[in-house]
């Protein structure tokens, strides 16, 4: 066999070997955020007892919405809920207003894409929408002392990574993974993801970067965030106000998504974190 004939069976053989790689890399690449983002993009129906809001974002769109009233002694604080990466707004209603109930304020927003808004997510568009929550806190007279931070799963990537950029008095992450390249390895394990990422929320980075007290709650039997990511969070949080832990919990069980536990155990880190006078929201 002639040098060059030898040389094209190689260049054939190597060709026949990176190319599928190419190919699922390049899958890997357009069509990841169909599997982390799963958005219900419905509009929800009006919620009783909810006022009805738009955000702007600093990129031109505007958000949908709710605003729930403390119910019963006001604290003068609010919240910001961040929800997770499925569906809409409308299933954290028991959340917000379980919270509500012990006399917070709640802001509940969908992020783009979600609950009918523009946009299509990813990690730079939620951060700007988590920013455009948090701009309407402060209209309406909630300064950064009075406002806490409640992210759930991926809405707990969101919420650390405001709290890095913009502090709360508090911050209380549920469920939270470490980041979105360890949740990929956990899933993929023969591939390698982490080159591949077109989003990655370093949530053990962003604690540690706010430095803000922390809650974080998490199930023992979660099959969709691995507890040790939570736990991995909880170590990276420099003033870890608690780490709790439900057995038996299963990431979207309605104790670990709003039952009376994870409503405790936010009251407490809002007892730690907010001052003992509150100011009167202006508006």
């Amino acid at each position: 066999m002639t040098r060059g004939k030898r040389g094209r069976r190689a260049a054939i053989a190597l060709t026949a070997v990176v190319a599928p790689v190419l190919l699922l890399a390049g899958l890997v690449w357009t069509g990841q955020r169909s599997v982390v983002y799963l958005p219900s993009d419905a509009v929800p129906p009006p919620a009783a007892g909810a006022e009805d809001v738009r955000l702007a974002t600093d990129d031109g769109l505007v958000l949908d919405a709710w605003l729930l009233r403390p119910r019963g002694g006001d604290r003068g604080a609010a919240v910001l809920l961040a929800h997770g990466n499925a569906g809409n707004r409308e299933s954290r209603l028991p959340l917000a207003r379980a919270l509500a109930a012990e006399g917070f304020s709640v802001l509940l927003f969908d992020y783009r894409g979600y609950g009918g808004n523009e946009g299509s997510p990813s990690e730079e568009g939620l951060a700007a929408d988590a920013r455009a929550a948090a701009d309407h806190l402060a209209e309406r007279g909630f300064a950064a002392d009075r406002t806490l931070y409640f992210g759930e799963s991926l809405g707990a990537a969101v919420a650390a990574g405001l709290a890095a950029e913009r502090p709360p008095a508090g911050l209380f992450l549920r469920s939270p993974f470490s980041s979105l390249a360890a949740m990929g390895e956990r899933y993929h394990p023969f591939l390698s993801v982490r080159p591949l990422l077109r989003d990655h929320y370093p949530v053990t980075g962003h604690v540690a970067e706010a430095g803000v007290p922390t809650t974080v709650v998490l199930g023992d039997a979660d099959g969709v965030v691995p507890p040790e990511q939570s736990r991995a969070v909880a170590r990276a949080c420099p003033r870890l106000v608690e780490q709790v832990v439900l057995a038996g919990a299963d990431h979207n069980d309605a104790e670990l998504a709003h039952g009376p536990e994870v409503i405790a155990a936010f009251t407490r880190l809002a007892d730690h974190a907010l001052p003992a006078e509150p100011p009167r929201p202006t508006r």
